[in-house]
């Protein structure tokens, strides 16, 4: 009976993110679950601004929970790939449902070339948030760059080390203006795809994307902007 179950739910999840809306609807889950991320992972690093001890301190315990640790970025690394899989798999669908393009923009909007949709650009953003990602994890998860210059320093100074490098600047600068704008349009698209559409609720939803996008792009443009001005 369990290995029914098991199948039948296998079969069941299959079938759903095979479809359009399944796709979607994963790529919402996932999406506000990394959104919930975001939120942690930025209060974290406000803490560079209360003071290097607070700062140290946070790092050091944060890291001390190795088992708990091990199972978040198991976790955000699923969320990741389902994420960016269904949004591959959706955008090759599309892609191939359409394969002349279209011939010429409907709306008066997008007769505009200053007004293309938030839906055109939200892969190129993507994109961006992602080689901003990596670069991210090469710097402070594996340290596989700086490595002389970080040896043995704490936390806090080797995030200023880090930050005051011209390629981190530029990619973190670039990397937290395109994941606002990724997030202030994925989040409510997120709350449309899961049905939350009402007009009562929406206005309030929209405005709260814009608010999450700009707080996520300027406080993560913040520190290296930050280690720039206050490096020793």
């Amino acid at each position: 009976m369990n290995r029914l179950f098991q199948a039948c739910s296998s079969f069941w999840l299959t079938k759903a993110v095979s479809t359009s809306i399944g796709k979607k609807i994963v790529m919402a889950i996932t999406g506000l679950a990394l959104c919930g991320f975001l939120v942690v992972h930025l209060g974290g690093n406000l803490l560079l601004y209360v003071g290097e001890d607070d700062y140290n301190h946070y790092a050091h315990a944060l890291h001390a929970q190795k088992m708990l640790l091990a199972v978040a970025e198991i976790g955000l690394f699923l969320m990741f790939a389902g994420h960016i899989w269904m949004a591959v798999r959706t955008k090759f669908e599309n892609d191939a449902a359409r394969p002349m393009g279209y011939a010429m923009k409907q709306s008066k909007m997008e007769e505009s070339a200053l007004a293309a949709p938030a839906s055109s650009v939200m892969w190129g953003t993507g994109i961006v948030v992602l080689l901003f990602l990596v670069l991210h994890l090469v710097d402070f998860r594996f340290e596989l760059r700086h490595v002389d210059e970080v040896k043995d320093l704490e936390p806090f100074a080797k995030a200023r080390v880090v930050l005051t490098d011209w390629v981190s600047f530029v990619v973190y600068i670039a990397g937290s203006a395109a994941l606002g704008y990724h997030v202030l349009h994925g989040f409510q698209s997120a709350f449309q795809t899961l049905g939350v559409n009402h007009p009562r609720y929406t206005p309030i939803i929209k405005f709260l994307s814009i608010l999450f996008g700009v707080t996520v792009a300027a406080g993560f443009a913040s520190f290296p902007l930050w280690a720039f001005l206050f490096r020793a």
